[in-house]
């Protein structure tokens, strides 16, 4: 697949043996492409395995299904969280996630990881490691939480800050907009006055503010900042004066700001907002480098779940010796349907209780009708559709 097109869903699906493997591989070969190519195909090797009794299978079979859906969510909370971290680049969350850094997310990569992976297995099914695998997954699940916790405070308290420095001239921090200059300091009896003027009104203000009290000081107003709707002004005027100018500003519509002019206090919040800052540009790096490793794992592992389950339903359903062909079909997105009339063709014979089962009289060993759609050969989805992020 290209970057540019959908990931999509792929099907895990398995056969008994015919004569021989390479046959029941082929013959699907043959049906699926057969109608102009209804599904990509390649095979999906699963190494052998010792079998265990029937009862520690289907225990298993409980068991990998839960397991399937703990690292199905953990897969998905780290691609959410790409998402929600690469913030306004959200089309690049696919890129950044493919695993193992593979542009395509295809079946050759579902295939490497199974056989990348190999080696860590045990051959014995009774000691299949889930350990292993809940583990390592439930690690990276416990670090995504407290990573995604400490980066998402950081950014909280960035936002506020960022905030203080927006919005209305009333309530919005000076820190940025006001200079030692614009205030007269440290007199007993001067002090300086910030107001905010209505741009609609600002005529009135330069006409009017010097009558408004006694003791304003001539010509001590200027335009220090403005927004869309107001301009930020700054007046000195005598202390005494101060209650009787608030009062009249009023009656005008300018409006008299609490503020002390504190060198310190906004050098501080400066700074804070520095360091917020850099420190999130610093973590940005190795947050997605480790959400990225981290997919990869999750997903790998995900692949491996889905591989174990295809293997205990296969010897479940077709019994031993240990004789099926696992698959890895890529259907074509417009002819799922007629996919899935050819396979069921294919294979209804290995059914001859499907009605049975569809009414689900019977009882079949590791079946679990209520959570997976039912068909005449093994099957299970990988749905790569979960990692899409608009």
């Amino acid at each position: 697949q290209d970057k540019g097109t959908k990931m999509t869903e792929f099907w895990l699906i398995s056969a008994p043996g015919e004569k021989t493997c390479q046959q029941t591989w082929e013959k699907l070969h043959a049906a699926t492409t057969k109608h102009n190519n209804l599904s990509t195909n390649s095979k999906f090797n699963i190494p052998d395995l010792k079998v265990g009794t029937l009862d520690v299978l289907v225990g298993l079979s409980d068991e990998l299904a839960k397991l399937d859906a703990f690292v199905e969510s953990v897969v998905k909370k780290v691609a959410q969280y790409m998402a929600d971290v690469l913030e306004d680049s959200k089309d690049k969350v696919q890129e950044n996630l493919l695993a193992n850094g593979e542009e395509k997310f295809g079946k050759k990569l579902l295939e490497q990881q199974w056989q990348a992976k190999r080696k860590f297995y045990s051959s014995s099914l009774d000691t299949v490691p889930f350990l292993f695998i809940f583990k390592g997954v439930n690690q990276i699940d416990n670090d995504l939480k407290a990573r995604a916790s400490a980066y998402n405070n950081l950014k909280g308290n960035l936002q506020n800050l960022e905030r203080k420095n927006a919005g209305s001239l009333l309530t919005r921090s000076l820190a940025d907009i006001v200079k030692k200059e614009d205030f007269v300091l440290d007199s007993e009896y001067l002090v300086t006055l910030l107001v905010i003027v209505p741009k609609l009104n600002y005529n009135d203000w330069v006409k009017q503010y010097e009558t408004l009290a006694e003791m304003v000081v001539p010509r001590s107003s200027n335009v220090l900042f403005e927004d869309q709707d107001s301009y930020l002004c700054n007046v000195t005027l005598f202390r005494k004066a101060v209650d009787d100018f608030k009062h009249k500003a009023r009656e005008y519509k300018f409006l008299v700001r609490d503020f002390q002019y504190n060198e310190e206090e906004m050098k501080a919040d400066k700074e804070e907002m520095n360091r917020l800052s850099t420190d999130k540009k610093k973590q940005f790096g190795p947050l997605v480098r480790w959400l990225k490793v981290n997919f990869s794992e999750a997903f790998i592992a995900w692949i491996h779940v889905k591989a174990l389950r295809v293997f205990v339903e296969s010897v479940l359903r077709y019994g031993l010796p240990v004789n099926f062909q696992a698959m890895l079909l890529q259907p074509n997105k417009k002819t799922m349907k007629k996919l899935r009339e050819v396979l069921y063709d294919l294979y209804k014979h290995l059914d001859s209780s499907a009605a049975a089962i569809i009414d689900a009289t019977m009882d079949i060993p590791g079946l679990n009708l209520s959570q997976q759609e039912y068909y005449p050969y093994v099957y299970y989805k990988i749905d790569c559709n979960l990692l899409e992020f608009k």
